[in-house]
């Protein structure tokens, strides 16, 4: 007779190692290698990287990864952590995490807002969507002259996980009122 413990693991390949999962973020100064660096670090503790963001703020470069390994592997890259912080001047959290699942029937939609920029923009967004039970899966925003006059604007995208049983064009309506409200141009539609 099998128990639960034996049947579960007699479902993965005996040549598949248990994969275990770190979020790794970091910060630093902009300088050429750096990502390089990180990325060499990650291979040669045997972490693969799955997802990733990269981006520049300012004079700050930042990187948050998800990385899959075996247990030694993710053991390593938290005890080397402490050490590319001293070598290459950065600030690093880490986490160990799980793969994400997804629960009930979610459908993507993308969000893209353009206005002139203007105070608590994110705020009130993100509070719209909140308000609904609404998750946002990613986002991410930024800043620019807009040509000619050089007013200062503001530009969002997001993904959020609308579920199924919610009426898109009651959402949509809503969502376009609360925009032409606050002067945004915005649009909502489905992840291709």
């Amino acid at each position: 007779m099998h128990n639960a413990k034996s049947m579960k693991s007699s479902t993965r390949p005996p040549s598949e190692p248990l994969q275990n999962h770190i979020a790794v973020s970091a910060m630093g100064a902009n300088r050429l290698g750096l990502l390089e660096a990180l990325t060499k670090a990650v291979k040669d503790c045997g972490c693969s990287v799955g997802d990733s963001r990269m981006t520049v703020l300012g004079d700050r470069f930042t990187l948050m990864l998800m990385l899959s390994g075996t247990w030694d592997a993710i053991a390593k890259i938290e005890s080397m952590l402490p050490r590319l912080e001293n070598q290459l001047q950065i600030k690093t959290l880490a986490q160990r995490t799980e793969p994400r699942r997804r629960e009930g029937d979610l459908m993507p939609y993308a969000i893209e807002v353009v206005s002139v920029d203007q105070l608590g923009i994110v705020h009130d967004i993100t509070q719209f969507f909140a308000q609904r039970d609404i998750g946002i899966e990613e986002m991410f925003s930024g800043s620019y002259a807009a040509a000619h006059t050089a007013t200062p604007m503001f530009s969002l995208h997001m993904t959020i996980s609308v579920p199924t049983n919610l009426s898109i064009a009651g959402l949509r309506g809503e969502f376009m009122d609360f925009c032409d409200h606050l002067n945004l141009d915005a649009i909502m539609e489905p992840v291709k």
